[in-house]
Parts: structure tokens; sequence; C-alpha cells
């Protein structure tokens, strides 16, 4: 079926929630078509934890905040835009309050800013512990109530079309009838998230698999800093406990991680002990686990507050651990490090601008200069209200250049249905397990390359099975997966020293120069 919108927005985050609602105030007359894969809270906005940061008392300023930014950043985040979205903070951030977020306020009706790794101030705006659930059920309920906004569920994106570097659109499965459609629309917008299920441990949901990604990529979009994917320190650790993150803001209230003989560890490795940046807390927990062999350690934040404390400042983390048997306000909590954030991605200006015109990244997919070699804590979210306001602006400002232009329907040729799904979920944990031990959190000139040559023979199979077997979700997903983690160990090669997130034991020190790494389809 032909298709034909003013806008298309690919993902129901807080990126295409907010742009939606921005394009639906500044386009009233104009139709906007929202698709995400799964149902609209299936994203990873919804588990996010920890808040958003925003400059809000008047011991803390913009200077300080970029400062911190630039610091995780390690010599790669661009100050110009660093600036500009922290700047903005207050306004964004207000908005989402008069939509419906009721962020946390302590007993003097004050807000109760939080602290995280790597900031040096209190200023993380938060709902409890369940910041990112609340903010994305308010835009949900905002967005559903607009007549110019369409929104279709299980819809997932297969390709985009893209000729002579101009986007007119995508082709989209709709997953309950197995059609394609061929989308057609202005701009195509791109606000997928990252691509956390590259690893076996990840605290993102099942559907991040890279997509957005790996269609620009596959479209001629240059990608940038792909290395550079952050892990989250504490990850629940238990066979059943699927993806579960234990916020950062639990170690800002004095959790302190032990090793599982009760020592405390961290203050061997940096002057800010269990608030040092998510990078060498991760590599601390790695060290100590390959150092002793354990399969986890602990973070304990029972010793340190008065249950009361606790399950009112984090009853999302106590309830679920109540499920497997913690109880956090009397024991520790077992944690890994998991695959949380890409900081790299589509190379795109912070309005979501891309090389390819008509096509724009926004959010985690993208690759704006932000967060550098490494994302600072709960500065996420923030970046996704600011590029999904700063996208609809630029939209607004080239209304007159905007036009749209059908393309042609989904060639079937001879694929016929698959009946080797096996295929799919074997290829799948491979890669996963292959990512998560060579391209991990420590990494080796020789784990990298064997990494490569395995991914080689994947995408192999993959492409076959994808020209000679009818599409589906599993199969989309999986050879995105598949060629987004090629990205990775590519840009990771290129990388000959160790900066941000990206640690290679071979190359343990930071060059001088900074550079960014960039990867481009050969044509």
């Amino acid at each position: 079926m032909k298709i034909k919108t003013d806008f298309l927005i690919i993902g129901s985050g807080i990126s295409g929630l907010s742009l939606a609602l921005n394009l639906s105030k500044l386009f009233p007359e104009e139709k906007i078509f929202l698709i995400t894969k799964e149902s609209l809270h299936h994203s990873s906005t919804y588990f996010a934890q920890g808040g958003i940061a925003c400059v809000s008392n008047s011991g803390d300023n913009f200077e300080k905040h970029i400062k911190d930014t630039l610091l995780a950043g390690d010599g790669l985040s661009n100050e110009k835009i660093v600036r500009t979205i922290t700047t903005q903070a207050p306004k964004r951030i207000d908005e989402l309050i008069e939509l419906g977020v009721k962020f946390t306020r302590n007993k003097n009706g004050e807000y109760d800013l939080g602290k995280e790794g790597g900031h040096s101030e209190r200023r993380i705006l938060h709902v409890n512990d369940q910041t990112g659930q609340s903010i994305e059920d308010t835009l949900i309920r905002n967005v559903e109530k607009l007549n110019n906004i369409e929104i279709k569920e299980k819809w997932c994106a297969v390709n985009l079309y893209v000729k002579n570097l101009k986007c007119y659109g995508a082709y989209v499965l709709e997953q309950e009838t197995e059609e394609i459609h061929n989308i057609a629309a202005k701009a195509t917008v791109l606000a997928t998230g990252g691509a956390g299920k590259i690893y076996l441990y990840t605290t993102n949901p099942d559907i991040i698999s890279g997509d957005g990604i790996a269609m620009a990529y596959r479209a001629g979009a240059m990608i940038s800093n792909m290395e550079f994917y952050q892990f989250h320190p504490t990850c629940l650790y238990h066979p059943y406990a699927k993806s579960f993150l234990i916020s950062e803001a639990m170690r800002g209230e004095g959790a302190i991680l032990k090793d599982v003989r009760g020592s405390e560890f961290m203050k061997n490795y940096h002057p800010q002990k269990d608030l040092a940046p998510r990078d060498i807390v991760s590599r601390a927990i790695d060290a100590e686990l390959k150092k002793s062999g354990d399969d986890y350690v602990y973070l304990d934040i029972s010793s340190y507050k008065n249950s009361d404390f606790i399950t009112s400042h984090f009853p999302g983390i106590y309830e679920k651990c109540l499920e497997f048997n913690i109880d956090i306000t009397k024991e520790p909590i077992p944690v890994v490090p998991a695959a949380h954030y890409c900081c790299g991605g589509v190379m795109a200006g912070i309005d979501g601008i891309t090389e390819i015109k008509n096509l724009y990244v926004i959010g985690e997919a993208a690759c704006t200069g932000f967060h550098g070699a490494n994302r600072l804590a709960s500065n996420s979210l923030l970046e996704g209200i600011v590029s999904a306001y700063e996208c609809a602006k630029y939209l607004l400002e080239q209304r007159s250049n905007l036009k749209i232009k059908q393309f042609s329907e989904w060639e079937i040729g001879n694929a016929v249905p698959s009946t080797e799904a096996v295929v799919i979920t074997q290829n799948w944990d491979e890669i996963r397990t292959v990512m998560q031990n060579f391209v991990g959190i420590v990494r080796s000139d020789m784990r990298l390359k064997r990494a490569l040559k395995r991914m080689n023979i994947f995408s192999e199979e993959i492409d076959y099975y994808y020209w000679n077997y009818k599409v589906d979700k599993n199969l989309i997903e999986l050879r995105n997966l598949s060629m987004v983690a090629e990205l990775l160990i590519r840009c990771a090669l290129s990388r000959k020293e160790s900066r941000g997130t990206h640690f290679n034991e071979n190359h343990p020190k930071k060059r001088d120069l900074a550079r960014n790494s960039y990867i481009k389809r050969p044509w």
C-alpha cells in the first residue's frame, strides 16, 4: 500500500514523541505519521530511571554543567553543541512540566535534585526512580489527543528510500498483516534509539537493535564514533532479571560498591570513588571481576540509609528487587555492568540534519557532538527534547522547500516464507556473545580482529537469508544488529588509543590529538 504523509517519524521515545508534539503545534494542518515497532511504551525512555540534568538551583550554573559534560566527553564533545543544549534545558523542561510531568519535590516544595557520577552539583530532576516512565506516559497522553498525528504500533521500518542522497520516505512492515507499505513523506525522521541488543547484557529493551543507524548507513549517511558504547556499571544480576537497571542516582544518595567479600574498591580507581564517571566505574567492576573470578559485585545502600529513605526515593527498584527476593533495605544488590548507551551514531546536527536531504536523525541514534567519547549521566533525555525542538524549528524554516514525492512499491521478488527461523535465533545469540566477549568494556586489537572476522561470516549468512525469504521483524532486527555490530568494531579498530568509553589494552594511553571516527558505506 502506498501512503502519503507530511512527516514520518520512526520511533516513540522522548525524541520521537516530543517531535510529534512540536510539529503538531507548528504545522496544525499537516499530517504527522508516527510508527513504532512495538507499543508506544516500548522505548529506552520508558526505562530511564535517573532523570534529566538541568541547572536548577542558585549554587549551580550553566558553566559548571558545560564543564562537567566536556570532562565526561573526554575531548570529543563539541563545546558549541554542549552550550546550546545545556542552556536550553530549563525552557525545554518547563514545557514537560506544562504537559503534565510532575518532578519530585522535597518537604520544602523545592525540586528534589539528585547527583550522579561526573556531576559537580545536584542538578538531576527526577520523578522518584521512574522518570522515564512518567515522561513517556505524559508525552503519549498528549500525542493521543491530537487529530493530525496518526500512530501505528507494530509497524517496523525495513529500509529508507533514498535516491541521489535525497530521502523520499521508507518501506515499513505492518507486522499483523505482513504487508510492506511504502510511506512517502516531505521529511523522514529517525528517532529509533541506540543498539544495546548487540550485547549479551544490556539495560535496553529487546527492540533496541540499531535500526535507525543501520538504515541510515545503508542509505549513504555518515556514521561517527560508534566505538564509544557506554556500559552502565550497575545492572541487576539475577538469572531471571532481564535488563533491569539500578539507577546511578542510588550511588548519588550514598550507595557503595563492594566486592562479594564486602570490601569497598572504588577508592582504588578514582578520587570521586563511587561517583566517578560511568566508564571508569564500569572498568573498575570489570577489573575486580576478572581479578576475583566472581560473577558480580554488590551495590549496598542498606548500610547507609534507613528503609523509609530507600523505599521513598527508589520505590521502583525496591519493588523490582523484591520480585527476586532481594530486599534492598536489608541487603546489598548484586550487579554487573551492561551495555547502556550509544554515544556515536548517525552524524547529525542538533536539529537532526544529515548528509541526506530530507532525512533527519535525533536522540540516541544521532551523533551530534554532545556526548563525545562518554555521556554524562542524565544528559540523554535532555538531548532528546532539545533536538526534537530544534528539528521542528528547522522544518518550519524549510516549509516552502518540503515536497512529497511517491516512489516504487516494495518488490518481493522470489522470496518465500521462512522455513529456517533457527538461523535467525542462532546468529542473534552468536553475534551478541561475540560482542560481549570480544568488544566489551576492555578491548584488544586481537579480539577486535577476531570479532570482525566472525561478523563477516554472520553478514554473509544473514544477507543470503534476507534476499531469499520474506522479511519479518526478527529478520529485520538481526540484519540491523549485525550491521551495527560491524560498524562498532570497525570504528574501534581505527582508534589506536584509549579514550572515554573505549579502552584498548594494546593502546592504553590517550593521544594528544583528539579526533572523531567516521565510517561511510562504500559504493
